[in-house]
């Protein structure tokens, strides 16, 4: 009875203590992934920009890169790898001049209808193109100017927040600060005046475990925000390492810093493409990850989508 009095009391302390620290047993990992397709160049469009991720099918910018005058939209199966390069419908081809840089984009869908807001980082001219699609062709449906503060700028990321009958709220995103805008449901045009929520800790972030020393030096890419389960994904991009941190329990009412997850992380640190494997953007569908690329080696360029191997939102 002693000795059973003791276990208990020790089991209890323990228990005790993690509850106190927060620390998980063993922290979550995903390291590992799998190809879905390849997208390859095509006319002068070379670099991997924005991606989203639908129930059944992934997108995947590619654009003139350091010219950012043209852009193709490639579409893939997640499941069986069928790639289509989609149609410009409002031109004819399968190139557009409208997307800048298309650093980032995100579905929403308007009247049963599907489109794609995409972040063009233009300095002028429309920050925010609206396309509408259907099946592999895409239309030009609605440019938009996003300010800050009163003056044009111009974000990196973008991710849907929630529909209503009347408005589209999104998470926008420049740097390591996230923030809150909207637009009436139907406009195809107009101006978006973003307000500041919060910003995002990355120095001192753990990945699988331990901190990354020079991960503050790392690019930023897109975004993604699971609204339902309110938690933000945000990849991070050097040489042949892309790691992507989590943010739980953030909203567009959060403020401060918002810390990344301790107890869950993913990292690629590619050994066959040494020259650069960069994630771009992310997505989730169906609980699983996927992400697209810019991948090279010494044998040239070896862009695709993917998805992380064992992970289930």
């Amino acid at each position: 009875m002693r000795l059973g009095g003791r276990l208990a009391t020790s089991v209890a302390l323990v228990l005790g203590l993690l509850a106190l620290t927060g620390q998980p047993a063993q922290a979550a990992y995903f390291n590992t992934y799998t190809d879905i397709a390849d997208t390859p160049n095509t006319s002068c469009c070379t670099g991997v920009q924005g991606f989203a991720a639908g129930s059944t099918y992934l997108y995947s910018i590619k654009n003139h890169t350091n010219v950012d005058d043209v852009s193709v939209i490639y579409r893939v199966h997640k499941t069986t790898g069928e790639r289509v390069l989609m149609t410009n419908g409002t031109n004819g081809g399968t190139t557009n001049t409208w997307l800048g840089h298309g650093n980032d984009m995100t579905i929403v869908d308007i009247d049963a209808q599907h489109h794609l807001f995409v972040v063009t980082m233009k300095a002028s001219g429309p920050q925010l193109v609206r396309l509408r699609y259907d099946g592999t062709t895409y239309y030009h449906a609605g440019s938009y100017q996003v300010r800050l503060n009163g003056a044009a700028f111009a974000p990196s990321g973008i991710n849907r927040v929630s529909v209503s009958g009347t408005t589209i709220t999104f998470l926008f995103k420049s740097g390591r600060t996230i923030y809150n805008g909207s637009l009436p449901l139907r406009a195809s045009s107009g101006t978006i005046d973003l307000t500041k929520a919060f910003d995002l800790q990355v120095e001192g972030a753990l990945v699988n475990g331990a901190p990354v020393s020079d991960l503050g030096t790392f690019l930023t890419q897109g975004i993604f925000y699971d609204a339902a389960k309110k938690v933000l994904y945000y990849p991070l991009t050097k040489d042949n390492r892309s790691i992507v941190l989590v943010y739980r329990n953030v909203s567009p009412t959060t403020t401060g810093t918002a810390p990344a997850a301790t107890d869950l992380s993913f990292r690629i640190t590619s050994s066959a493409y040494s020259e650069l494997f960069e994630i771009e953007g992310v997505g989730i569908s169906d609980g699983r990850l996927y992400f697209n690329t810019n991948r090279a080696n010494e044998t040239g360029a070896h862009d695709g989508v993917h998805v992380f191997n064992g992970y289930v939102a």
